[in-house]
């Protein structure tokens, strides 16, 4: 193939998954009302104690329809599966279902999508601790990392990294540890920053386009497409999300997406990057780890009014627009630095 019908492949299918998305949100948002499928606003502090400013903050937002990210995960799911039906039939030369490219970010968006969609659904009933308890959560991440982790290692014969102006850090039987981290820390990273209209989305519809430039320019034409049904898809969700959202990501979507995002970061080999497109994640992932600490050494003392720190921004007065456009912003300029080193560096 040419690269012009290299982009318009991608750029198909791109527009295919935005129409899908965008023709399913409406019933199933009608769909999640229905059934009264909608968010239940915590108020139990993470470490113990009552998230009493946090509840009064956003109990307009009681009984949004959540678990949104299914409409996401489901059009990703549906443009691949066409895709290779296509395919056999010999209607179209390549599928997006391919070993080398595509299989471990697909392993990852269904296996922590239905992780996610449970943890949801326990929320949504009150069962359990409203959700999965973060220690039996993170043994369930733990294990489908590992899973990733060997297929990296052991299939693709991924065994160190690239570090800009550095060259090849050989790692060796330290990689599958490092995917680990990866995998985990994407997976949460996303699922925390996911708590404003908009927010988590929209940076996620920059971080994906980066990596699908970047997987193009290193001619992996099918992570680069597979890249732009999510973003696709995405952008139809984050039509009917932004404030006021009509329905809500969801774990499913967080936890499925961030998780996908670290995955395809190691697939590119472009760890370095990642760091700099995630500047909002990590930011907000930092304030919780450092609310925590606070908390647990300082008698109770906070460091923030509320964490994350998009919550902190919102309780010192700004609107929650105002906290979502200069993140998005944030996330931006991170992204444009993450896409030049990462070509500079090819």
């Amino acid at each position: 193939m040419n690269s012009l019908s290299d982009v318009a492949l991608i750029l198909t299918y791109s527009v295919f998954s935005f129409f899908v998305a965008i023709l399913l949100c409406p019933p199933f948002i009608s769909f999640l009302r229905a059934r009264g499928i909608g968010k239940n606003i915590r108020d139990d502090a993470a470490g113990g104690g009552k998230a009493i400013l946090f509840a009064a903050l956003h109990a307009k937002k009681q009984g949004t329809p959540t678990m949104g990210g299914a409409i996401v995960v489901g059009t990703i799911l549906f443009a691949v599966l066409l895709s290779r039906a296509f395919s056999y039939f010999g209607w179209i030369d390549h599928s997006l279902l391919n070993r080398k490219e595509t299989y471990i970010p697909l392993f990852t968006l269904i296996s922590c999508a239905l992780l996610g969609g449970f943890d949801d659904w326990l929320n949504l009933k009150g069962l359990w601790q409203k959700g999965i308890p973060v220690k039996p959560k993170f043994v369930l991440l733990l294990l489908l990392s590992l899973v990733g982790a060997w297929w990296f290692y052991a299939k693709l014969g991924f065994t160190g990294i690239t570090l800009p102006y550095f060259g090849f850090l050989e790692l060796g039987l330290w990689y599958p540890a490092l995917f680990v981290l990866v995998f985990i820390a994407s997976g949460h990273a996303v699922n925390i920053t996911d708590g404003l209209d908009g927010l988590a989305a929209g940076l996620l519809i920059m971080s994906f386009t980066v990596f699908g430039v970047l997987a193009y320019a290193e001619g992996l034409l099918l992570l680069s497409t597979y890249c732009g049904v999510i973003v696709g898809s995405l952008t139809a969700f984050l039509w009917f999300n932004i404030n006021p959202a009509r329905f809500f990501m969801g774990d499913l979507g967080s936890l499925s997406l961030g998780a996908s995002l670290g995955v395809i970061a190691l697939l590119l080999d472009a760890l370095v990057p990642l760091l700099l497109l995630s500047v909002v994640y990590i930011l907000e992932t930092l304030s919780v780890i450092i609310q925590l600490l606070s908390k647990r050494f300082r008698n109770g003392k906070k460091v923030f009014l509320i964490a994350p720190i998009h919550h902190h921004f919102e309780k010192i007065g700004w609107p929650e627009t105002m906290v979502v456009m200069r993140f998005w912003i944030i996330g931006a300029i991170g992204s444009v630095f993450g896409l030049i080193l990462a070509l500079v560096s090819l």
